[in-house]
């Protein structure tokens, strides 16, 4: 027969796991969802693959122009844009950009998967051509907020953004020149 000790200190030691659990709990950020409501909307309604690698551009220069205009909010084409796309995204400048990062990846997630299932597709390289253009002018504008930001986890989802920009290059640089019509 166990002795009321045992049986006291299990319970402590359950006490201070649940307590320390609660307590990683609570320091853990909750993961954020990288497209807003509408986007999402956007990308289950664009079932071709070349449309949907647009809404992935369309939502990252949305982040974009949250990022490099303090007055898009009021912009013209912005106002006409949230019917449909929503209001612009809001974040902290490292949460904006690790959204671009996420986004790029999805997009390059989703022509991966097609060129796993039909590495023939005629969209593929359409797809890819569209995201490698917007990948350099994204590159474009967050080199220089990477090269002037003293922020350690901008720089470092700047870091992770040009990686996926350097991904997408790379395959592109390797399609075939494009189909004259």
């Amino acid at each position: 027969m166990k002795s009321n000790f045992y049986y006291a200190g299990l319970a402590l030691a359950l006490l201070i796991c649940f307590s320390g659990v609660q307590h990683v709990l609570a320091l853990t950020p909750l993961a954020r969802d990288y497209l807003t409501a509408k986007e999402e909307e956007r990308v289950k309604e664009a079932q071709i693959l070349d449309k949907r690698i647009e809404v992935f551009v369309k939502a990252a220069e949305r982040r974009l122009l949250v990022l490099t205009d303090r007055n898009a909010a009021t912009s013209k084409q912005v106002q006409k844009d949230s019917e449909m796309w929503g209001e612009l995204p809001q974040g902290t400048r490292v949460e904006l950009i690790m959204d671009i990062a996420n986004i790029l990846d999805a997009a390059i997630t989703n022509i991966d998967d097609v060129a796993v299932r039909d590495e023939n597709n005629r969209l593929l390289p359409k797809a890819l051509r569209k995201l490698a253009e917007a990948a350099t002018r994204f590159q474009a504008q967050l080199t220089p907020l990477g090269q002037q930001t003293q922020d350690g986890a901008e720089r470092d989802a700047v870091g992770q953004v040009m990686g996926n920009v350097q991904e997408i290059l790379a395959a592109a640089n390797k399609l075939p020149p494009p189909e004259k019509k």
